[in-house]
């Protein structure tokens, strides 16, 4: 697992010198930060999908967890595996701590990224990540939730001829389920995992 992790930010690296320091999510698109709101409690974790073992979940079953929600796609070429190996690499970092932080990976992307698909993807990035899918409307309503963004986009050379624009953040929410913080995608492992600890402690 860490070899794979490995390998995909040494991939990273080559990407980054290769459009000169910008990190492009597809192509002609920079990543999407989340949407900022002036009250945290307006952004809710609220969600009825399925994971990538086939059950049913639903922000309630999370409750008495932290927890740490990544929206993307498995076809996503560059954003989405650096976040997810962003995301193993922080909860092998937080050790005994990440007992009670649940990484999710929640699909943009129903219509490709079934329960199998990601129950392959997924677990690539670190076997505590958990991905979920659920049909168009049920996307749509746990995006509109998260106040996400996704959209899809039409491009003749990705696979199936789309690719999905999508806001590129992480989020944390509390074991009460309330709205904490946001991570943007490329921040260092580090810098995630000592706030993590402050909070868990604290």
């Amino acid at each position: 697992m860490k070899k794979v992790r490995t390998t995909l930010w040494s991939l990273v690296a080559i990407a980054i010198i290769a459009v000169g320091g910008l990190w492009v999510s597809q192509r002609d698109q920079l990543p999407i930060a989340a949407v900022r709101v002036a009250e945290a409690e307006t952004v809710l974790a609220d969600f009825e999908l399925t994971d990538h073992n086939g059950m049913m979940q639903t922000d309630e079953d999370f409750r008495g967890r932290w927890m740490l929600v990544f929206f993307g796609f498995t076809n996503c070429p560059d954003v989405c595996p650096m976040g997810l190996s962003t995301i193993g690499q922080v909860m092998d970092d937080l050790a005994d701590d990440g007992t009670i932080v649940q990484p999710l990976f929640i699909t943009v992307d129903p219509e490709r990224d079934t329960p199998s698909v990601l129950a392959e993807y997924v677990p690539q990035f670190g076997p505590g990540i958990l991905g979920l899918s659920g049909p168009p409307e049920q996307t749509m309503s746990t995006a509109k939730a998260f106040k996400v963004y996704y959209q899809r986009n039409e491009d003749e050379y990705a696979p199936d001829g789309y690719t999905m624009g999508h806001t590129s953040s992480f989020l944390l929410f509390n074991p009460q389920g309330e709205f904490v913080r946001i991570y943007e995608y490329n921040t260092d492992p580090s810098q995630i995992v000592s706030d993590l600890k402050q909070r868990i402690e604290g």
